[in-house]
């Protein structure tokens, strides 16, 4: 937690921190912020996204099936049924979200990262985002921190197997990372089956040591079937059992997706300059109640320059810049009669995302440990839809946003192991494109979602303990709200009048019977509990109800036992102690679980390692996920059961 020296010219990559530079790099943000190195991941299935940040405060990932998932964090994009928002996703500082905001889970590949960086609501600004979630950036290694080969295999229960290879290297001013992956599985639930395939690459080139240029390449081909939400009752006593509905139309989700970037990294003394394009080509061919297809063409760039430096005696640390994200998405839909059949065109649209945002963060250390950060971002967007299908009317319309969020926060670095932070933010969120925005007098005139979030907090990293905590409180005007009123029609959006999201993070681990067994191993209790406190506030028609979707308490928890040479074994639960509701009147309630796991396995960091993971031990029945409705009953098809007990096992080679 030093401040650390300024630095010209770095040994490595310069487009791409290490792990450490990255840790020092964020712990300089006032507010909650995590890394998760790629050894918290990869020695486990890591088949999901919910393996990579499962273990983070303030994040939560809600299972629908197989990989695909709700992701949130303090509550954000927290009624979607499907897709999410909410969050701005990265790869390697590039965009992964279209242009209107939504991301798939789908690109996510858990092996391919050398860390991942979580940045919590407004604590995001360094990248220009703005969500109310915060933002997430995955890192691959480069070839001047990755191995000549890295390999695995994985299988598993359901049908589960999965393998992946890894190569990289460098010659002079050359540098280049390669990693592919496939994965099956034929899925806990009926009508669940995936296939994956995953190709992530990055080429660079050194100028000199303070210039360098990254060529990335990102493609994915992913088959899936849907096996729909179903009721409450079918998902606690038939949880492998798929809504008929979904089954009769075999209902799909089956995408391309190509993704070419550049980055390019200048080092002027005190002062960095990163400038970057990409380009997104992903053709998706949906089955559902009707047949989309829809092809997504993204494409923009960013400029950002960091200057760190001294002023009158005082350490400054500047951070500005502009982002530009556009994009078209040309969507067709067609009559699904049954058996996933591609009827009589039913609509036809042509959907355009404009999105220009500038922004800048300065952290000035009036005293010699502790800074002022002062900051905002303006977002300036369009949302244009033109409809080609005139036979049910015109449902074009265009609408334009513009959106200023500032903040304010401080840092104390206590001394060289903990921090105390708080910070005020704004954030603003605009409506994404799905559920045909324009489509009617009640959806086209959508408001974005604002916020104005105020949080404290503390981290520190010791060699027997660490902890991060984090308490905030949003305060939510328009919140964008998608509820569902049948599984198989798309959600509904709504603003919500005012809504408050508060709550508490708190992670950490502290080590215990130290040189039990062997010299210098220890037991560690890690802890990661999330208290989320979300409810409406003076609604017109819900009231002070509470926010569905999201249980109030949220626990993982493990005991693990580790030995210096890499052998670990341990136990760990994942506990929603307390009911939490499935919709806005607050009439069905999903009902409180705890999930037995057990692993053990060994990684020396070279050569042959290898896991043996049991999830779900008691094969425990459970909901773990729901799509919100406005009301509901027990009639209705908006759960996703849990999956059931399952083992994994896996070998990994690195040389």
């Amino acid at each position: 937690m030093q401040i650390p020296e300024i630095v010209v010219g770095a040994p490595g990559a310069l487009t791409v921190p290490n792990t450490e530079e990255a840790r020092r790099a964020i712990e300089q943000t006032p507010g909650g912020v995590e890394v998760v190195p790629d050894t918290a991941v990869k020695n486990g299935p890591a088949n999901t996204i919910k393996d990579i940040v499962g273990w983070v405060p303030g994040v939560l990932v809600q299972p629908r099936w197989g990989p695909d998932g709700r992701l949130s964090i303090r509550g954000s994009g927290l009624s979607r049924a499907y897709g999410n928002r909410g969050i701005n996703i990265y790869m390697d500082g590039i965009p992964l979200n279209t242009a209107d905001g939504l991301f798939d889970l789908f690109e996510i590949d858990p092996t391919a990262y050398r860390y991942t960086e979580v940045y919590k609501g407004a604590n995001a600004l360094r990248y220009g985002a703005n969500a109310l979630g915060g933002a997430i950036n995955f890192v691959m290694p480069t070839g001047r921190d990755a191995t000549v080969f890295d390999g695995r295999i994985d299988t598993g229960s359901f049908g589960f197997v999965r393998s992946q290879a890894a190569t990289g290297g460098s010659s002079g001013p050359y540098d280049w990372f390669l990693t592919g992956s496939a994965q099956r599985e034929d899925g806990y639930r009926e009508h669940s089956r995936t296939d994956s395939e995953r190709l992530n690459a990055n080429f660079g080139y050194q100028f000199s040591p303070s210039a360098e240029t990254r060529f990335y390449v990102n493609a994915d081909r992913w088959r899936a079937q849907l096996p729909g939400e179903v009721t409450k009752d079918t998902a606690l006593n038939s949880p492998r059992a798929a809504n008929p509905t979904f089954v009769q139309q075999d209902q799909q989700r089956n995408i391309d997706s190509l993704r070419l970037s550049n980055k390019t990294t200048l080092r002027f003394d005190s002062t960095t300059v990163d400038l970057g394009i990409f380009g997104l080509d992903r053709h998706v061919m949906h089955p559902i109640y009707q047949w989309l297809d829809f092809t997504a063409y993204d494409y923009g760039g960013f400029a950002r320059a960091t200057d760190d430096r001294i002023i009158g005696g005082h350490r400054n640390r500047l951070v500005a810049g502009v982002n530009v994200h556009n994009g078209d998405i040309d969507i067709n839909y067609y009559q699904n009669p049954g058996g996933a059949v591609k009827g009589a065109l039913a609509a036809s649209y042509l959907w355009k995302s404009q999105n220009v945002s500038a922004y800048a963060e300065n952290s000035f250390y009036f005293l010699q440990n502790v800074a002022l950060v002062t900051g905002g971002q303006f977002l300036y967007a369009v949302r244009d839809q033109q409809d080609r299908f005139l036979s049910d009317g015109d449902q074009s319309g265009r609408r334009t946003y513009n959106i200023f969020s500032p903040k304010v926060g401080l840092l104390w670095d206590v001394d060289a192991t903990w921090q105390v932070f708080g910070n005020v933010s704004r954030s603003g969120e605009v409506p994404t494109f799905d559920a045909n925005t324009f489509a009617g007098a009640s959806s086209s005139d959508l408001s974005a979602q604002t916020a104005t979030t105020y949080e404290i907090g503390t981290r520190g990293r010791r060699p027997d303990i660490t902890w991060d905590i984090s308490l905030y409180r949003s305060d939510v005007k328009n919140e964008l709200q998608c509820l569902t009123t049948a599984p198989w029609a798309p959600c509904t959006i709504v603003n919500a009048d005012r809504t408050v999201h508060q709550g508490i993070e708190l992670g950490g681990g502290v080590a215990f019977l130290k040189s039990v067994f062997a010299q210098n191993d220890r037991f560690w209790f890690n802890l990661a509990y999330t208290y989320s406190d979300f409810f409406f506030d003076g609604d017109a028609r819900y009231g002070n109800n509470r926010l569905p979707g999201v249980p109030s308490h949220y626990i993982r928890a493990e005991v693990l036992y580790k030995q210096p040479s890499g052998f670990y074994v341990g136990p760990n639960v994942e506990w929603v102690p307390q009911g939490y509701y499935a919709d806005n009147t607050n009439s069905l309630t999903v009902d409180p679980y705890a999930v037995l796991n057990f692993k053990i396995g060994y990684d020396s960091g070279k050569g042959w390692s290898g896991y043996l993971e049991a999830r779900n031990l008691f094969d425990t029945r459970y909901i773990s996920s729901v799509a919100v409705a406005g009301s509901a009953n027990a009639a209705s098809e908006i759960f996703n059961p849990g999956t059931g007990r399952a083992v994994y096992a896996g070998l990994r080679y690195k040389m």
